[in-house]
């Protein structure tokens, strides 16, 4: 990496931490100074006090071990069956035509409107909360690698074919690869709606989970806790976003080597 690259990322580094501080500071001086009142906005000290409370009463790993199962559930069965699925559909052109009017009405419904399919087939159990997990990040990796598979370029097919490749080769070593950046994509936008739908799946009889936390604290009114909840909420959307960043980057290194050096 030149000196000024490494320059420009440092001071992208400091610009965003400023930001960081800057939020924080004035989060902290609003409700200190009166300007909005604590019984609606806890100052992030007041925050931090709670999270270090639920750690000391054995609750926070209790809650963040709950959360993190329903998510990691809910999205690994979403990415193996969109990816299956957007494969399938994507190759077979006569199968995405039958498929996909019934799936393009079950993509306009919102998880949180099947709440009562979802309790009455599965109850008020882990299975139910699974479940409006995978249907929010189902849709974004089943269009993400219908559009990775269709947007690979017939000439690398053809090429490939032509050299004698048989279909299976042509499928695992010039489609799956091609298409590997937009199904990653996907993965990435199921993993931030995950979290999202996380909250929803823990209004289901739950009694342990940072959806649960925000919601009950929120209920009785321990607005430190609500927003301890939030914020924990946030970090494990940007600890599972790091990661899966991690996933990609190793998994499609090819392309690094492919990639002209400067």
């Amino acid at each position: 990496m030149s000196r000024s690259n490494a320059r420009s990322r440092l001071r992208d580094h400091t610009l965003g931490l400023t930001g960081i501080v800057g939020f924080l500071v004035l989060w902290e001086a609003l409700p200190r100074l009166g300007l909005v009142s604590e019984a609606y906005l806890s100052p992030p000290s007041q925050v931090v006090a709670a999270i270090a409370q639920l750690f000391a009463d054995d609750q926070l790993f209790k809650h963040i071990w709950a959360s993190l199962q329903r998510s990691l559930w809910g999205l690994l069965l979403a990415v193996a069956s969109g990816v299956l699925l957007g494969l399938l559909m994507g190759r077979l052109p006569r199968l995405e035509r039958v498929l996909d009017p019934i799936l393009q009405l079950f993509r306009q419904t919102s998880a949180l409107a099947l709440f009562p399919v979802f309790i009455l087939f599965f109850g008020i159990g882990e299975v139910s909360k699974v479940a409006i997990i995978f249907w929010a990040s189902f849709w974004p990796v089943l269009l993400n690698t219908i559009g990775g598979v269709r947007q690979v370029d017939p000439l690398l097919i053809n090429s490939a074919r032509s050299m004698g490749a048989s279909s299976t080769f042509v499928f695992r070593k010039v489609i799956l690869p091609a298409a590997a950046p937009s199904i990653f994509t996907g993965v990435r936008l199921a993993g931030t709606y995950c979290i999202t739908a996380l909250v929803a799946a823990e209004m289901i009889g739950a009694r342990s989970g940072l959806g649960f936390l925000t919601l009950n604290s929120q209920e009785v009114f321990q607005i430190p806790s609500m927003y301890a909840g939030i914020l924990l909420l946030a970090l494990l959307g940007l600890v599972l976003n790091y990661v899966l960043s991690l996933v990609e980057r190793w998994s499609l290194r090819w392309r690094q080597t492919l990639s002209p050096q400067h």
